[in-house]
């Protein structure tokens, strides 16, 4: 959560995909990701606008066989909608309009062209994996994976290769071979799938040497209450697609597909606003009711890049075209926030509920003035606010891609909300990146007391396959 380009205000952000969604015509949309950010925080706001869909073609119909009915089929010559990326006030979002007025409307499975959200499609291979720049979508699952006991190297190998099939195939839209029908009757609908190696993956596969010096552990902070059962992980997985049973389907598939080699460690499930929820294009809100996602990074910045993605020449090698990603379970401690009157809660976010603008005035997109006072004298945004504390120039620079999802999971023995944020970042070197954001906030953000870190991990998410290659291939078949 924060106000920059490092986390942001309250932290949701949405970003646009330059990997890449294809529709199966190009379409104009709104834009209206989440994402809260922040390395703890909260508050921001998203960007409006038209679009073409990028990306490749999309796919053609193929013809199902008898009592079957064939996902790929769907994606047909439909004149749906694709993901529009639009942009205002630094957020970058992908959000999907409504139907056009001549869109089929025929239901799932009668043999008609799909429309809207469910022909969306993320392209699988690419300079980059998908789901780092690619459109927020409104459902995702996290997991993490431990190899199990004689696993190693050439099993990891083995899994990767599998699992970078099955994401190739259930992202096209398409079945796969133990397919269980959850998902039958739907198109790709923004599926995406990335994979990560966390820390300890070396080590268990005698690839030390080629551990990434970015992976060494994150500093612990103050506001830490990590649960050690739900952090971290061998093998990092994240899902998301603006349908659950297609987002589910996938889940179940790779975990199925790690019989034998892994077993999960944890698993967390996570969703946004609805692309097409609201009336018109605007900023998507966080749990705690602020708007979420300002300032962003954006990929039309020239040193987007740069702050993101591991460089061609990076090291180690086969990192080239990957980014790290810190992962943070972050509950909101929602029944003493909402204790606080409305000026409050603003005093401590720095901006306006109503409508994301920064107390000194403006719209959502203006920029904070940090040394205007007020009648009595003090700065009109406080010292301690988080839109203050997580400013870039208030941390020399650092900046990070947030693209997290929101989650509740039931409530606890005292019937407080088990609820927040998946905090998921972005960034070419977490040093660089996350923990200076971090430190800032442990001491002395005004969020600190309405939240709590409960869970944590840092992975490295190599490149993107090339067509014929699988995720991590570099690294394990170097």
């Amino acid at each position: 959560m924060a106000d920059n380009g490092s986390t942001s205000d309250t932290g949701t952000s949405g970003t646009t995909g330059t990997t890449g969604v294809t529709g199966t015509s190009a379409a104009k949309g709104t834009s209206g990701a989440k994402g809260t950010s922040g390395a703890a925080g909260t508050g921001g706001s998203q960007g409006a606008g038209k679009a073409t869909a990028t990306g490749g073609a999309a796919a053609t119909g193929e013809a199902a066989g008898p009592g079957r009915f064939s996902r790929r089929r769907l994606l047909g010559t439909a004149g749906a909608t694709g993901l529009a990326l639009g942009a205002a006030g630094g957020g970058i979002v992908g959000y999907a309009a409504a139907p056009s007025s001549g869109a089929s409307s025929a239901p799932a499975g009668s043999g008609a062209e799909l429309v809207s959200l469910g022909a969306d499609r993320v392209m699988f291979h690419g300079k980059h994996q998908p789901g780092i720049t690619t459109p927020m979508q409104s459902r995702g699952h996290l997991v993490a994976f431990d190899l199990k006991a004689g696993a190693g190297r050439k099993e990891a190998a083995a899994l990767l290769r599998r699992w970078s099939q099955t994401a190739e195939r259930l992202m096209a839209g398409e079945p796969v071979d133990d397919d269980t029908a959850v998902a039958r009757d739907a198109g790709p609908s923004s599926l995406s799938v990335t994979f990560g190696f966390g820390a300890s993956f070396f080590a268990r596969t005698g690839l030390e040497k080629q551990r990434p010096a970015a992976l060494e552990p994150l500093p612990d902070f103050s506001s830490d209450h990590l649960d050690k059962a739900r952090s971290n992980g061998d093998l990092w997985v994240q899902i998301g697609a603006n349908d659950p049973l297609v987002a589910f389907n996938a889940l179940r598939a790779l975990q199925r597909e790690a019989t034998g080699v892994a077993r999960v460690r944890w698993q967390m499930n996570g969703f946004n606003r609805s692309p097409g929820a609201t009336a018109h294009p605007m900023t998507t809100r966080n749990l705690m009711g602020q708007v979420d996602g300002t300032n962003n990074p954006k990929p039309s910045e020239k040193d987007f890049d740069e702050r993101i993605f591991v460089p061609a020449d990076g090291d180690p090698a086969w990192m080239a075209g990957g980014s790290y990603v810190v992962v943070r379970r972050i509950r909101m401690l929602l029944d003493d926030w909402e204790k606080l009157g409305l000026k409050a809660q603003e005093a401590v976010i720095g901006r306006k509920k109503s409508d994301g603008s920064p107390l000194t005035g403006g719209t959502e997109t203006t920029e904070p003035q940090l040394e205007k006072t007020g009648p009595d004298g003090k700065v009109v945004i406080p010292v301690n606010a988080h839109a203050r504390i997580t400013r870039p120039d208030q941390n020399g620079g650092a900046a990070m891609l947030r693209r997290p999802f929101s989650y509740h999971d039931g409530f606890d023995s005292h019937g407080e909300p088990d609820a927040g944020l998946l905090f998921v970042c972005w960034q070419a070197d977490p040093l660089r990146g996350f923990v200076p954001v971090q430190r800032k906030l442990d001491r002395g953000d005004a969020l600190s007391e309405f939240i709590r870190h409960e869970a944590s991990g840092l992975y490295a998410v190599p490149g993107g396959a090339a067509e014929g290659e699988y995720v991590g291939q570099r690294l394990l078949e170097a």
